[in-house]
């Protein structure tokens, strides 16, 4: 090859690479950079397109309660609400918010919890509400923090017994962290509507927002959410993780989510080795299956739960 010829092909394959990260780059800080020119703790932009703008902050539980903090791995100073019951005892569940979300859209959740005799704990996770951090991970550090908390629990409670309970990102998040080996004190996880990967599920989105094809917008979003964020959007993915889960899983989706396609739900709950057990909400999108299904939601919950924390 020509002199000028291995110019011109090192200038056309820096051209394709600076093309590439700059596309990547973009959807990065669409789906995962928190703040705005406004706001510096809003969500991602793209909320604005999948959050359901009639969804409202729960009330604050009228339970006591105390906010906890922590460090994660990465050094980003974490936050969370301690909530009591009445007569505190050995069972504790954290509740995981979704995507774009932070710990107030979990309260009406705790109260459910806090009924039944629960210490409660709602994290605020990576770059949501009071904890730190710039992008979201879709669940990698964010699985990170939910062990961290679990630890921090049984420092608190060393007989503690912990539900994991996450809705949407929440759900994936309460996967990842299950499978890893650094969860201590876990007994039981209730997922509903997560995903089986976040690359598959932005991969949908592209079509269903942008009219675009996975191809090659995804591999440059994979690679350059690896530099941004410092994980990778392809290392959220449940589904690669499920052998590894050993406690028991209730599985819960709506057959009416076209966020997340109850598709996804099937292909968890098959690769999980551990008991199982699903409950799919006739009618209900994504992250209504508890609006939809009512005190069923519940009941379904806590009888599942009440065969392994006896």
């Amino acid at each position: 090859m020509s002199k000028k010829k291995r110019i011109i092909f090192l200038s056309l394959a820096i051209t394709i690479l600076a093309v590439g990260y700059a596309i990547g780059a973009y959807f990065v800080d669409y789906a995962l950079k928190r703040g705005n020119d406004t706001d510096p703790l809003a969500p991602p932009a793209a909320c604005v397109s999948i959050h359901d703008k009639t969804r409202e902050v729960p009330a604050l539980p009228k339970a006591k309660s105390e906010p906890w903090h922590n460090v994660s791995a990465d050094g980003r100073n974490l936050a969370a609400t301690h909530f009591f019951p009445e007569k505190p005892g050995k069972r504790w569940a954290i509740l995981v918010h979704g995507y774009g979300r932070d710990q107030r859209y979990a309260r009406d959740y705790a109260e459910a919890y806090l009924a039944r005799g629960y210490q409660v704990l709602t994290p605020d996770l990576c770059a949501s509400g009071a904890t730190e951090g710039q992008y979201i991970t879709m669940g990698v550090k964010e699985s990170e923090e939910v062990a961290r908390w679990a630890a921090q629990i049984k420092a608190y409670d060393p007989e503690a017994e912990i539900v994991l309970h996450g809705v949407s990102m929440g759900a994936a998040t309460v996967l990842l962290a299950a499978a890893r080996e650094d969860m201590p004190g876990l007994v039981a996880v209730i997922e509903d509507c997560g995903y089986t990967s976040a690359y598959e599920m932005f991969a949908n989105q592209l079509g269903v927002i942008f009219g675009l094809p996975e191809f090659p917008i995804m591999p440059c979003v994979d690679v350059v959410s690896g530099f941004k964020t410092d994980a990778k959007v392809s290392a959220a993915a449940p589904l690669q993780v499920m052998p590894r889960i050993k406690v028991p899983v209730l599985f819960i989706h709506g057959d009416a989510d076209t966020l997340v396609p109850p598709a996804m739900m099937e292909e968890l709950f098959a690769a999980c080795n551990a008991k199982k057990e699903k409950f799919v909400v006739v009618g209900a999108g994504h992250g209504d299956a508890m609006k939809e299904a009512g005190e069923e939601y519940w009941q379904r919950i806590f009888v599942f739960l009440a065969a392994e924390m006896k």
